[in-house]
C-alpha cells in the first residue's frame, strides 16, 4: 500500500458509528502525474489508501486489515473536484465500509475487516 499525503479536508462529521469528511481533490495533488496523462484521474489505491487512514485513525484501529472484501470503482475521480468521503464501522464485525460520493454519485466504494495488532498475521496498510 502506498503512504500518501492526504488531501483537504474542508469539513467533518464525525460519531461513534460514521463518519464523513468533504474532500478537496486538487488538481496538483501528486497522484495525479502519469495516471493519466489526456485526463488525469485519482487512482483507486489512493482512495483505498485515504479510507482506511481516516476510517482507522478515527475509530481508533491501527492501518491494519485481514482482508478486503469488497472493492468497487463506479465513476472517476478527477482533479479539482470536491468529494464526501463517508465510512461506517460495524463494531461486532470490526469491518469498515467507505463509500467516496457526491450527490447522486458513487465513486468507488469497498468493505475491509479491520484487526488489531496482536492479530495474527496482520496486514499493514499504510
Amino acid at each position: 500500500m502506498i503512504k500518501s499525503h492526504l488531501p483537504d479536508i474542508i469539513s467533518r462529521s464525525l460519531n461513534d458509528t460514521s463518519a464523513t469528511w468533504r474532500l478537496r481533490i486538487d488538481k496538483d495533488l501528486p497522484y495525479f502525474k502519469g495516471h493519466f496523462n489526456r485526463q488525469p484521474v485519482l487512482p483507486g489505491v489512493t482512495q483505498l489508501d485515504w479510507a482506511i487512514r481516516l476510517g482507522c485513525e478515527h475509530f481508533q484501529y491501527p492501518a491494519y486489515t485481514t482482508s478486503l472484501e469488497v472493492l468497487k470503482f463506479q465513476h472517476l475521480i478527477l482533479p479539482d473536484t470536491e468529494i464526501d468521503l463517508c465510512v461506517t464501522l460495524d463494531t461486532k464485525k470490526h469491518k469498515l465500509s467507505f463509500i467516496y460520493c457526491d450527490d447522486n454519485t458513487r465513486f468507488s466504494s469497498g468493505r475491509l475487516a479491520v484487526c488489531t495488532q496482536d492479530a495474527p498475521n496482520p496486514v499493514k496498510m499504510s
